[in-house]
């Protein structure tokens, strides 16, 4: 493993745990959404579902920044980093169908993918 498999795998978590603490904090709003969902692509889903992906952000990234550096270790990042991959696809597909664009997903997807390539070696 590299340094920059190393980055990456920071940069990664670093995004995807920023994302989840903000999606855990985000207001509980009923009625019409805000701008800021609607530009995020989160209007129409529920809070719950949300609070659900952003525990699953959170828990993924903190795998990813896990210092051990045993085996089993690797088999977590490697989950970790395909769950966030899988988790990407799915919002890219979410954006796609709400007339949103998909460039920032599908740019995390990559990353993911690179993270997972980069443990393979």
């Amino acid at each position: 493993m590299s340094s920059l498999d190393r980055f990456a795998e920071f940069i990664v978590a670093l995004v995807f745990l920023c994302a989840g603490i903000s999606r855990i904090f985000s207001y509980k709003r009923k009625g019409t959404a805000s701008a800021i969902e609607k530009a995020h692509g989160f209007a129409g889903l529920p809070y719950e579902l949300r609070f659900v992906v952003a525990l699953f952000e959170i828990a993924a990234a903190l795998a990813l920044l896990a210092p051990v550096d045993t085996e089993m270790h690797v088999q977590l990042v490697r989950f970790a980093a395909g769950g966030l991959a899988l988790l990407t696809v799915v919002a890219s597909i979410y954006r796609v169908r709400h007339n949103q664009s998909a460039a920032p997903t599908l740019a995390l997807f990559l990353m993911a993918l690179f993270v997972i390539v980069g443990r393979w070696r």
